[in-house]
């Protein structure tokens, strides 16, 4: 009955939510010192978006960042074309670049990326004949586009700022801030909330 279905789904919700909740738990309690990002590492990500996303956890900060302002859909791309990259199997080459286009590309695409025409019809082309360097243009247009755009928002934002800021500071009002969809702790344990 509607009212059963009704109390059934009170009861998941209420179960997702303690789930949650245990499970960022969980995550917070597993990074150990020699997990945690240097005070060093974490400034260095602020001379580049590439020391930013060449490294695990600064991956995941900015990726829930992203997420944040749903706009991930680009991370994902670029990470994709990284793996793309690595293909060794020249018979892997051609369904993993399909994937990639219709996920990332093609007019239905699920995540779709914002290119320019010019390079949306030249990656289009070489789908013909996939190669290792065929998204080559297409993840450089979506790096410059993060770069200029995003990457300046995340170095402005609790996602980053929460980070670099001293370990001995405490967790002060104007530091322990909250988002829509995550919790972001004090100095810190929001990587691992995204990792």
């Amino acid at each position: 009955s509607a009212k059963d279905m009704k109390h059934r789904l009170g009861f998941l919700l209420q179960k997702s939510d303690s789930c949650d909740y245990s499970s960022s738990q969980g995550k917070k309690e597993k990074i150990s010192s020699s997990q945690r990002v240097s005070q060093e590492e974490v400034r260095k990500w602020a001379d580049s978006l590439e020391n930013l996303i060449h490294h695990d956890r600064g991956l995941a900060a900015f990726r829930a960042f992203l997420k944040s302002e749903y706009s991930e859909e680009n991370i994902d791309f670029w990470v994709s074309c990284e793996d793309y990259k690595k293909t060794k199997s020249p018979a892997k080459l051609s369904p993993k670049a399909r994937k990639i286009y219709d996920e990332f590309i093609s007019v239905q695409a699920t995540k779709e990326v914002n290119l320019d025409s010019c390079t949306r019809e030249k990656t289009s082309h070489n789908m013909l004949e996939p190669t290792l360097s065929c998204f080559d243009e297409a993840q450089r247009k979506i790096f410059t586009l993060m770069e200029k755009d995003s990457y300046r928002r995340f170095l402005k934002s609790p996602y980053y700022l929460d980070l670099v800021s001293p370990p001995g500071a405490g967790c002060r009002p104007e530091n322990c801030k909250r988002s829509h969809t995550h919790t972001l702790d004090c100095n810190s344990n929001i990587i691992s909330q995204c990792a």
